[in-house]
């Protein structure tokens, strides 16, 4: 008879601590709470009406003495771990064991929030003033710089800030710094550091693509072969683009900090050659992606600065499930030179229709050139073109084609005299011009290797860096509704239905 009472004060113990947990977590008086505590009162009286008599016994007995110091105990546990979470709060650190960083921020966006020397604020206007995606992004920023304040607005109780900062959707985030401010409607982390590099950075450079020779189109974002996505990655990085046709100019114009000259469908004319000469002699900078059997008379110009390019086709075998071997025109890379726009860089880029782009064994005094990109050693340059576009045939031989790993693309500083003083003209040349086209822009890390190669050249280092993914890591997106059901169920029902079953199986076992 006494197991019975002792059993029943505990459940309505058990019972009352639930109701209480469930309440304090919650700040709200639900059925589940107010089941728990009459359950509980009920119980507790029926014990103590009960005990009564026995009471003073109970208090005496070795179990009771024992149960006593475990509950003193748990109190103890319970008490380290309240403090230990207090600690954690006032000292708060995030650890990101995710495979692919997906809680942390990219190294450029770090970058850029560290570099703050005043407050970035960070204002996200959202239904009912909560997206926990937005909000746990802010913390991201923040985490990397004090500098960064951040709120999560909702537009419905606070009309007059959405009204001065001419917030009509929701989900548009605003960033400000000092007098710049900026709008944008994209709640991801490349956006948001777009956003940061436009309103941080008052001067903005020119990047100038050559057009007249059929080159890519740069306002084209349907076509595969069209250069859209380029250009719009290009200005993500807080760039001006603009087209420039050559033949029209008698120089390279002044506001160009950048030529990017693709591989022609026609052939460059000796005056638009000697402009872009002129260019890169007065310390200009340039970005040369090439084709195999286009541009040939780039050649020349290129083996002035110390780059060699070939009349080849990069070839590397790829092996497909139950096929075997196949032949393989976009080769895949994962070596890298060392040189500033590879620093750090490991992942894989891919090169369709390359050809070999190397540093010349006789390259002039003032030139430093390096070959940033390799492919396998399983490649080689195909010699036989005729072969390989007419008939889709490669094959290795010794005599004429070159064992990988091939080189496909080179950078270079070229440094000369100019009156008084020096200049420094830098360039970049790929083998491809498809490897930043719309189709194959964003495979692999493709991206990434260009605008690292267009900041390097243009002169912004610091920009070098590994870009935030467009497509993070799933999520699954629950309602308040679907958490408070999740919550009572896992925090609360379960593990109590779990205490009362293994207390009543103790109960009864002592009564037998």
């Amino acid at each position: 008879m006494r197991r019975s009472q002792t059993s029943l004060g505990t459940i309505g113990l058990a019972t009352l601590f639930f109701g209480g947990v469930a309440y304090v977590i919650t700040q709200e008086v639900s059925f589940f709470v107010v089941a728990n505590v009459l359950f509980a009162i009920f119980a507790l009286i029926a014990y103590v009406a009960s005990a009564r008599d026995s009471f003073g016994a109970f208090l005496g007995e070795r179990s009771t003495k024992f149960g006593a110091n475990a509950a003193l105990y748990s109190l103890l546990f319970i008490g380290i771990l309240v403090m230990v979470n207090f600690l954690a709060a006032r000292h708060f650190k995030r650890f990101d064991t995710t495979e692919a960083g997906v809680y942390s921020l990219s190294p450029l966006s770090a970058e850029h929030v560290k570099e703050l020397n005043q407050d970035l604020d960070l204002q996200a206007f959202v239904e009912m003033g909560k997206d926990p995606g937005i909000e746990e992004l802010f913390k991201s920023y923040a985490e990397e710089s004090g500098h960064v304040k951040y709120q999560i607005v909702d537009p419905d109780k606070s009309p007059d800030l959405a009204q001065k900062y001419n917030i009509t959707t929701y989900g548009t985030i605003r960033v400000a710094y000092g007098d710049q401010s900026t709008l944008v409607t994209k709640g991801n982390e490349e956006s948001i550091t777009n956003a940061i590099i436009k309103v941080t950075h008052s001067t903005k450079k020119t990047l100038c693509l050559v057009e007249g020779h059929g080159e890519p189109d740069a306002a084209d974002m349907e076509n595969p072969k069209g250069y859209g996505g380029f250009r719009t990655a290009l200005e993500s990085e807080n760039y001006i683009t603009k087209s420039v046709l050559l033949a029209t100019q008698q120089k390279v114009p002044e506001d160009c900090d950048l030529l990017i000259v693709a591989a022609p469908q026609k052939p460059y004319l000796e005056p638009e050659i000697k402009l872009v000469k002129d260019h890169l002699a007065s310390g200009g900078r340039a970005v040369f992606l090439l084709a195999a059997r286009r541009g040939p008379e780039l050649g020349p110009l290129l083996a002035d600065y110390g780059i060699e390019v070939g009349n080849d086709v990069v070839v590397d075998q790829v092996l497909r499930i139950f096929q075997g071997p196949a032949l393989g025109v976009e080769p895949i890379a994962d070596k890298y030179g060392r040189h500033p726009i590879t620093e750090g860089f490991t992942q894989r880029t891919i090169y369709p229709f390359t050809r070999s782009v190397e540093v010349a064994a006789d390259k002039k005094a003032g030139i430093e050139a390096t070959s940033i990109v390799k492919t396998s050693v399983s490649s080689w340059a195909e010699s036989d073109l005729d072969a390989l576009f007419n008939k889709g045939q490669a094959t290795l031989d010794s005599k004429t084609d070159r064992k990988g790993p091939m080189s496909i693309a080179v950078a270079a500083t070229v440094t000369a005299k100019q009156g008084d003083k020096d200049v420094a003209s830098r360039l970049v040349v790929f083998g491809s011009d498809e490897f930043v086209d719309n189709k194959f822009l964003s495979n692999f890390y493709n991206r990434d290797l260009i605008l690292n190669a267009v900041n390097w050249a243009v002169g912004e280092d610091k920009h070098i860096s590994i870009r935030a993914r467009s497509v993070r890591a799933s999520r699954v997106q629950l309602t308040s509704d679907q958490v408070t059901r999740i919550f009572y169920l896992s925090v609360l029902i379960v593990p109590e239905l779990l205490l009362l079953l293994g207390i009543s199986v103790w109960s009864r076992r002592r009564t037998l």
